[in-house]
C-alpha cells in the first residue's frame, strides 16, 4: 500500500487523529506535548500516529495536508491545524464543539427508577406528617398525599409542596410522569365517604 493511501485510510477510519512526535504518554517535542495536553482536557477519544516511528508518513503527510510542521490534528478527515491553532480554538471555545461533532458520545445510561418506599420516604422528609399512597410502577406514578400542612393552601400550593420533595429525582430522570393528589385529612375523609360501595342496586 502506498504511503498516501495509508494516510487517507487513517484519516477515514479515525474521526479525530493527531500526527505527532512521540506518543500521548510521552511526547517528544513541546508543541506535541501542548497539543496533547489540550486534547486530554476535552475528554475526547482520539487516535494518534507517532511520525518519529513512521518516517514515510512524516515525509508524505505535509504534501497531503499542506501543513509543513507537527503536530497536525485532523477532524473528520479535514486538517484543523497545529499546536497554535489547537490552542487558539481551545481558548475561544470552538475546539470542543468540533470534536464533539465528530466523536459519537454514547448515551448516558438511564437512571434506575425509584422504588415506592424511596418515593414515600422523600415525600415524608418534606411533609413530615404525611400519609403517602403511591400507585403505579417504574417512573410513572400517582402519588396521593394527606397532610395537615395542606390546610388553607390552594391546590397549586399543595402540589408544589409535594413536588419540591421530588425535585432531585425528577431532575435526574429517576422519575418522569408524576401525578400528585394532595388532601387535608378532612378532604380525604370526605373523598372516601363519596366513594361508591361497589354494590350494584338491583331494581325489582
Amino acid at each position: 500500500m502506498k504511503t498516501e493511501d495509508k494516510i487517507r485510510n487513517q484519516l477515514a477510519a479515525n474521526p479525530v487523529i493527531i500526527y505527532m512526535k512521540g506518543v500521548p504518554s510521552n511526547p517528544q517535542c513541546g508543541f506535541s506535548a501542548k497539543a496533547i495536553g489540550i486534547l486530554n482536557t476535552t475528554n475526547t477519544e482520539f487516535a494518534y500516529v507517532n511520525v518519529l516511528e513512521a518516517p514515510f508518513i512524516r515525509e508524505k503527510l505535509p504534501s497531503i495536508s499542506h501543513w509543513p510542521t507537527y503536530p497536525q490534528l485532523f477532524v473528520n478527515g479535514e486538517l484543523v491545524g497545529g499546536c497554535d491553532i489547537i490552542e487558539e480554538m481551545s481558548n475561544n471555545g470552538s475546539l470542543l464543539p468540533l470534536l464533539a461533532s465528530a466523536v459519537k458520545v454514547p448515551p448516558a445510561p438511564e437512571a434506575a427508577a425509584l422504588s415506592v418506599g424511596e418515593v414515600t420516604a422523600l415525600v415524608k422528609q418534606g411533609v413530615e406528617d404525611a400519609d403517602v399512597i403511591v400507585e403505579g410502577e417504574g417512573c410513572d406514578l400517582v402519588i396521593t398525599v394527606i397532610s395537615t400542612q395542606f390546610i388553607d393552601l390552594p391546590l397549586v400550593k399543595k402540589q408544589q409542596l409535594v413536588m419540591a420533595t421530588l425535585k432531585g429525582p425528577l431532575a435526574s430522570g429517576k422519575l418522569h410522569a408524576v401525578s400528585v393528589k394532595a388532601y387535608t385529612p378532612d378532604e380525604w375523609q370526605q373523598k372516601q365517604a363519596q366513594q361508591p360501595s361497589g354494590l350494584l342496586q338491583i331494581s325489582l
